[in-house]
């Protein structure tokens, strides 16, 4: 196994990243808008159930044609990706796929199935069922759709802090150990709370700007304040509960992903009250040298915040990328932090162990072992459980290899936390200019509106950038490296398929844009139907 690894071509690695990152980052499009417009197309059938004013229940209609479009585009994405996992990330699939498989395989058996029922019942069932059991409907479509981004983002987080399993020599796999610790993590339920939230804050940012534009053209006068009004609370809420996951999220990368954390700050050699960030002139195109310590021109920081932000104390210690290299600090787990040399060296013991036990076993083939034989296969075995944590280190050659590149990172991080600062604004604004003044009136907020869609998008995929970025080379934390995760093959076939489904997924794109457009041109249709 090992042998094979090592001799994977690195080019075939880059292309595998690629086209993974690729299908990733369309997928991405489309699947917070889904999110987002679950919850708003809920809340005005709610009103329609509630107050039976026919209004809300085009209102509901108009946006439920809007999800539709999105949420078909979504599933032809989401399916590529999963299907990339065995072509192009085999040794992964092999490695861990006892433990990654269960929570893609109940997404697909429970999740998409309850959100692909209730969706029909969502658009063919006004006439044909109650107005209680549409609205539940409604509410199950994204319930559904929330419940499918739950199990992926477990999935996600796991590969992000590897809990609740064991790895079986005889096997070659890990296997799961905890379901509960796999589903219920700290880190994956913190990932899943803000990832979610910040999906609504793009479906709100839509909805205001499909309402600007209708208010800019003087037209679904009713339609376009209304959907505001509920977008902007909706916006707003999602913008201050993102902001507070983020804070528990950057906790937990605090203590299962220093190195992530140490990039995001461009932070080199850390300590206690340490500051955070507010911007710099770091090249946002070149590794710095961080070994020698070298830091920007140009720095503004607020004092002690970042120590603040990782450990929720103003002194806490937060260690730098020199740092983890070194070692011997004490780290989240109160234990003392082995340095680089030492988890190589102890990946090594464990590789080395593992290939000693498989080579035995083999060797004794269905015949019993002697008592010496078994003794050698019991101290290998506990030489592979000892330094298990740190297999992923006997791949690594270098410093270099562990750092991931910190110019991403950093610039990404600080456009998704600015972006978000300027959206809580903007619902502020917006909220504000519905309730009390005349918001028609105010061409530059409408305008702002429409241009803050595009912007959503970027502060999303940029959060994403910094969570898969951050983790590099790891395809599974301190467990598994990049390039002894994927299939043993030539990296022209990936890079083939790599500008075919750049070609499928632009095509896609620019689809559901146009009959995006085309839907919001023409408006709700004021024929309301009756139950």
């Amino acid at each position: 196994m090992d042998n094979l690894l090592l001799n994977i071509d690195l080019g075939m690695v880059d292309w595998a990243r690629a086209q993974f990152a690729l299908t990733a980052i369309y997928h991405w499009l489309f699947v917070p808008l889904t999110l987002g417009l679950a919850v708003i197309m809920g809340i005005m059938e709610t009103r329609y159930y509630r107050t039976r004013d026919v209004f809300w229940k085009d209102a509901a209609r108009f946006w439920q044609k809007l999800f539709g479009i999105n949420f078909a585009m979504g599933v032809a994405t989401g399916i590529i990706l999963e299907f990339e996992f065995g072509t192009n990330w085999s040794n992964y699939s092999w490695f861990v796929g006892d433990i990654f498989g269960a929570p893609l395989a109940i997404e697909g058996i429970v999740a998409f199935f309850m959100e692909s029922t209730f969706v029909a019942v969502m658009y063919f069932g006004w006439k044909k069922v109650s107005p209680g059991f549409h609205l539940a409907s409604t509410w199950l479509t994204g319930i559904g759709a929330t419940l499918s981004a739950w199990w992926i983002l477990v999935a996600n987080a796991w590969m992000q802090n590897p809990v609740g399993c064991e790895f079986n020599p005889d096997t070659m796999r890990n296997e799961m150990v905890s379901f509960t610790d796999v589903a219920f993590s700290p880190f994956a339920v913190g990932k899943f709370c803000h990832t979610v939230t910040s999906a609504w804050i793009i479906g709100a940012i839509f909805v205001v700007a499909v309402s600007a534009w209708y208010m800019l053209k003087k037209r679904e006068k009713r339609l376009a304040l209304e959907s505001m009004k509920i977008g902007s609370i909706v916006g707003l809420v999602a913008a201050l509960l993102a902001a507070f996951t983020g804070d528990l999220s950057a906790v937990q990368v605090a203590k299962t992903q220093p190195m992530k954390l140490a990039a995001m700050e461009a932070l080199y050699d850390g300590g206690t009250d340490q500051p955070l960030t507010v911007v710099s002139t770091l090249n946002p195109f070149k590794q710095p040298d961080y070994a020698s310590g070298e830091k920007p021109a140009v720095k503004i920081a607020v004092p002690n915040m970042l120590s603040l932000m990782a450990t929720h104390d103003l002194h806490g210690y937060v260690p730098g990328v020199n740092d983890i290299i070194r070692g011997g600090y004490t780290n989240a787990k109160g234990e003392v932090e082995p340095s680089l040399d030492e988890k190589i060296q102890r990946g090594q013991q464990a590789i080395t162990a593992l290939g000693k036990y498989r080579e035995l076993k083999t060797s004794l083939k269905n015949t019993q072992p002697t008592t010496e034989q078994q003794a050698l296969l019991d101290g290998y075995r506990q030489t592979l459980e000892k330094h298990m944590p740190y297999f992923g280190y006997g791949y690594i050659r270098s410093a270099d290899d562990i750092v991931p590149f910190i110019p991403i990172n950093f610039w990404a991080f600080r456009i998704m936390v600015g972006l978000g600062t300027v959206f809580i604004l903007f619902f502020l604004l917006t909220l504000f200019f519905s309730y009390k003044r005349d918001i028609t009136t105010k061409r530059w907020l409408l305008m702002g509106a429409i241009a803050l869609v595009p912007c959503a998008y970027v502060a999303s995929e940029s959060g994403w950038l910094v969570a898969e970025f951050g983790r590099q080379p790891w395809t599974i934390q301190d467990m598994l490296p990049t390039w002894a995760a994927v299939s043993d093959l030539g990296a022209s076939s990936v890079m083939i398929t790599f500008f075919l489904f750049l070609l499928l997924f632009t095509t896609l794109l620019i689809v559901e844009i146009r009959i995006l457009l085309k839907q919001i041109k023409k408006g709700p249709e004021y024929e309301a139907i009756d139950n």
